[in-house]
């Protein structure tokens, strides 16, 4: 590999060519992805839009190592994803913050504790400083004052913030979201995509947003668009 190359390697969070992935068996076998092409250099907010059941979930959890990959070559963090043992996919995703529209907050922990669930990945840190971390991401959602509250006790778009803060408590190297922002109100929704414009610029932290939001376009690197298990066009060139 020239000098040349490896440096573009390198500088891609994500790297993925002619990745396939396809449900069911025999007459029922369905392809959701076919041939996908795609990368996501480091510290970019890339956001991929479609229409629903064109596979940007089935990709998303496909990058974000929770699928094992079928076909095709998915490379994530260094790290080829086709082939790789279950061991290699649990350490890769110690370095991913994930947020899926259902915000898969444990019902029994308050705000703050649940954040600290992503803030607990994070090594040389004592339980103190665990806390610390959380109560500064619950900070930087708008809910410093919640933080001792229980999801029951929490509107829809507040557990969305602490799913969002508790992504990224785990100070991740790469942020899958899957309509972070469709819970939020617009003012709300903006200032989290902000947030997360800001770790990637600041902490060279990737990127990926599923949205069909048209409030928050405007704050991309660049927008890929999907359709029938392709991206077919990026509507806008990296900045």
């Amino acid at each position: 590999m020239s000098k040349n190359k490896k440096k573009n390697y390198e500088l891609k969070a994500v790297s993925i060519n002619n990745l396939s992935h396809s449900y069911g068996k025999d007459l029922n076998k369905k392809k959701v992805l076919n041939n996908v092409n795609l990368f996501i250099q480091k510290g970019e907010l890339v956001l991929l839009k479609g229409p629903s059941g064109c596979g940007k979930t089935t990709l998303l959890t496909l990058i974000g190592a929770l699928r094992t990959c079928q076909s095709g070559d998915l490379t994530v963090l260094n790290n080829q994803l086709n082939g790789a043992s279950s061991k290699t996919r649990q350490k890769l995703r110690r370095n991913i913050g994930m947020i899926f529209q259902g915000h898969n907050l444990l019902r029994c922990l308050t705000a703050e504790q649940n954040v600290q669930m992503g803030a607990d990945l994070l090594k040389g840190f004592t339980y103190i400083q665990r806390r610390q971390i959380a109560r500064k991401w619950l900070s930087a959602v708008g809910l410093e004052d919640h933080h001792k509250k229980l999801p029951s006790d929490l509107s829809g778009g507040q557990k969305q913030r602490v799913a969002i803060a508790r992504a990224l408590s785990a100070n991740p190297k790469l942020l899958l979201a899957d309509e972070p922002t469709s819970a939020l109100d617009s003012v709300t929704g903006r200032e989290i995509v902000m947030l997360l414009r800001k770790l990637a610029k600041e902490q060279n932290c990737s990127v990926l947003m599923v949205t069909h939001d048209p409030r928050i376009t405007d704050m991309a690197d660049r927008i890929l668009n999907m359709e029938d298990g392709k991206i077919y066009s990026a509507l806008s060139e990296l900045k």
